[in-house]
C-alpha cells in the first residue's frame, strides 16, 4: 500500500513539473515573438527580453532543485526573520518617497524596484513578489499549531502580519500584490480551522468601508477601476451628460468617450480585440496583426494572455488553463496526502498564489477585473515574478517528496462555524 502511495506522489511531482517547465516554455516564446514579429516594419523595444526571460527561469530553477535538496521544516524558523527582512526592503522604498535612495529607481511614478549590480550592469529586483512566498511562510509557520485564531480576537495577530505588507505594498504603489495577499490569508485560515461566520463578518467590515478608500486611492488605480466600470455604454452615457458622475469616475468635468478610448481604455480595448480576434484557433505563431505592430504595449506582461490567444485562439487559452489546473490539482493532491500542519498551510497558500494570480490576470484581459497590473504566473516577462512563482512549485514539490507522517497532534480540527 505505501508503495502505491509513493509512486502516487511520484507521478504528481512529474506532473508538476512537466507542466510548470510547460508554462515557463510558452512563457518564454510567446515573449519572443512579441518582440520579434516576422516581416514587421516596426522597431520593437522588448526584442530580447525573452533572453533576460530565459535567464532568470535559469536562476529560478537552481532554487528549484536546491529548495528539493533541504528539508522545507527548515525554513519555518527562520521565516519571521525572512518577512521581517523583506518589509524592511518595502519600507526602503516608502523611504524613497522622502529621502532620494540611488538604488531605488522610479518608473511610471511607481517605487517597486531595488536596482542591484556594478560597473554598469544592473538589475531590477521586486522585494513585493518575493514578499508573497515569504509571507505565506511566516504565516504557515505562525498558525500550525495555534487554537486561538479560532476566536474572532485571535485573528488580530494573522491580520497585523497581513496588514503591514498590504500598507508598504500600496504605497508602492502596487495594487494587484495588495489585493493578492488577502485571499491567501482566508484561504489559509480557512484550511487552519478559523470559524467561517468570523471570516464572514470580515468582510462584510471591508465592504462597508470601501467606498470611504477611493478617494485615497492614487490617480492611476481610480482610472482602472473606473475603465473596467466605462466599459458599459450607459455608464459611458452618464459620464458624458453627468458631471457629479464624470467627477467621480475620472476626477474631470467633461468626459469623452473618444479620449477614453485612446487613453485610459486603450490597453483594454485592444486586448478583448486581440482576444477576440484569434476565434478558435487562432493566427498561427508570429502571426496576425497584434503581433506585427505594436498596438498592444504591454503584450510581453500584463496582456501576455491576450497574444496567446490572438495566435493560438481559444484552444491555446484551453491548453494553458489546463496546465494551470494541473498544477493546482497536484497541489491539492500534496495538501491532502500530507497531514503535517506547516506542509499543508504552505501548499494552501501556493494554490491560493496561482489560483488567484490566473483568474485576476485572465479576467482583467477580458474586461471581467479591473486592470491590477497582476503577472501571469511562470507566463508574463518579469525576473522577481518568474523566480518566485518557480521557487513556490519547487516548495510543493518538497513537500510532495517527504511522507505525510507526523508525531505532533492534528494541526487542524474543524469546529462550528
Amino acid at each position: 500500500m505505501l508503495r502505491i502511495f509513493q509512486g502516487r506522489l511520484i507521478i504528481v511531482r512529474i506532473t508538476l513539473l512537466a507542466a510548470m517547465l510547460s508554462l515557463i516554455g510558452i512563457g518564454i516564446a510567446t515573449i519572443y515573438a512579441s518582440g520579434n514579429p516576422p516581416e514587421s516594419t516596426e522597431t520593437f523595444v522588448h526584442a530580447s527580453a525573452w533572453k533576460k526571460q530565459l535567464a532568470f527561469a535559469v536562476v529560478g530553477l537552481f532554487f528549484f532543485f536546491m529548495l528539493n535538496l533541504i528539508d522545507y521544516h527548515w525554513l519555518g524558523p527562520p521565516s519571521y526573520w525572512m518577512y521581517a527582512a523583506c518589509l524592511g526592503v518595502l519600507s526602503l522604498l516608502l523611504l524613497d518617497k522622502y529621502i532620494d535612495l540611488p538604488f531605488v529607481p522610479v518608473i511610471n511614478y511607481s517605487r517597486r524596484w531595488i536596482r542591484i549590480g556594478f560597473a554598469g550592469h544592473y538589475q531590477q529586483i521586486q522585494p513585493s513578489e518575493f514578499c508573497k512566498i515569504l509571507y505565506i511562510l511566516a504565516l504557515a509557520w505562525y498558525l500550525r499549531f495555534r487554537r486561538n485564531y479560532r476566536k474572532f480576537w485571535g485573528l488580530v495577530g494573522p491580520f497585523v502580519l497581513t496588514l503591514v505588507a498590504m500598507a508598504l505594498i500600496l504605497f508602492e504603489p502596487d495594487l494587484g500584490t495588495v489585493l493578492l495577499l488577502m485571499p491567501i490569508l482566508f484561504a489559509m485560515l480557512f484550511v487552519a480551522g478559523a470559524k467561517v461566520k468570523h471570516l464572514f463578518l470580515i468582510i462584510l467590515l471591508a465592504a462597508a468601508v470601501s467606498p470611504f478608500l477611493w478617494d485615497n486611492l492614487n490617480g492611476y488605480q481610480r482610472s482602472r477601476i473606473s475603465s473596467f466600470l466605462l466599459q458599459n455604454e450607459w455608464i459611458q452615457k452618464k459620464a458624458e451628460t453627468n458631471t457629479n458622475v464624470s467627477k467621480l469616475l475620472t476626477g474631470r468635468d467633461h468626459f469623452s468617450v473618444e479620449i477614453w478610448k485612446q487613453d485610459k481604455g486603450y490597453h483594454l480595448i485592444h486586448s478583448k480585440l486581440a482576444i477576440a480576434s484569434g476565434g478558435l484557433t487562432g493566427y498561427g505563431y508570429r502571426q496576425g496583426p497584434y503581433m506585427k505592430y505594436p498596438k498592444l504595449p504591454e503584450r510581453h506582461n500584463d496582456f501576455i494572455f491576450s497574444i496567446i490567444a490572438h495566435q493560438w485562439g481559444l484552444l491555446g487559452c484551453l491548453a494553458v488553463f489546463v496546465l494551470y489546473g494541473a498544477i493546482i490539482a497536484c497541489g491539492m493532491e500534496i495538501v491532502w496526502s500530507n497531514t503535517e500542519p506547516f506542509a499543508r498551510l504552505i501548499a494552501v497558500g501556493i494554490i491560493t498564489m496561482f489560483l488567484m494570480q490566473v483568474i485576476v490576470n485572465t479576467c482583467m484581459t477580458v474586461g471581467l477585473m479591473p486592470i491590477t497590473g497582476l503577472t501571469l504566473p511562470l507566463v508574463s516577462y518579469g525576473g522577481s515574478s518568474l523566480v518566485v512563482n518557480i521557487i513556490a512549485v519547487g516548495l510543493l514539490n518538497s513537500i510532495g517528496r517527504t511522507r505525510p507522517f507526523s508525531v505532533a497532534g492534528k494541526g487542524f480540527e474543524r469546529r462550528s462555524l
